[in-house]
């Protein structure tokens, strides 16, 4: 059924908690597992205080990640590019034939202010594939 799981991932503690969905979801459908990190886009000259700005702390993620999955028997594809996280996350999973994307979310795009800065809303909008939002 999902042959193809993509899970975006960043520092935050929804996508620790979103990891064990993943897993069960993963094992039970022998799926394959693809490990996606934007390093956002951000100005030239403004310097970003976001840990998710540097490539080598989202290298640095993305093979914990790897590991952390691979302790439970899992082997995953890491993906790492530049963009803005929704509509990257979006195109990622049309370029693999993602039949599933898996995020956490943060709760912001629940309210009328985040609504629609939310990187959740906006892939739900965009996605080729059904979405599994883990709160």
């Amino acid at each position: 059924m999902f042959k193809t799981v993509l899970f975006p991932i960043d520092q935050s503690r929804e996508t620790r908690e979103a990891a064990e969905v993943v897993v069960n979801i993963v094992q039970k459908y022998g799926s394959s597992l693809v490990l996606l990190s934007v390093v956002e886009e951000s100005a030239a000259d403004a310097p970003s205080s976001d840990p998710m700005a540097s490539e080598e702390a989202v290298a640095q993620l993305l093979e914990s990640a790897k590991t952390l999955f691979s302790q439970q028997g899992i082997r995953a594809e890491t993906i790492e590019k530049q963009g803005k996280p929704a509509f990257t996350i979006c195109d990622v999973a049309d370029e693999i034939g993602a039949d599933l994307i898996i995020m956490g979310c943060r709760g912001l795009g629940l309210t009328d202010e985040g609504s629609t800065d939310s990187v959740t809303t906006r892939v739900i909008n965009l996605s080729p594939c059904p979405v599994l939002i883990v709160p």
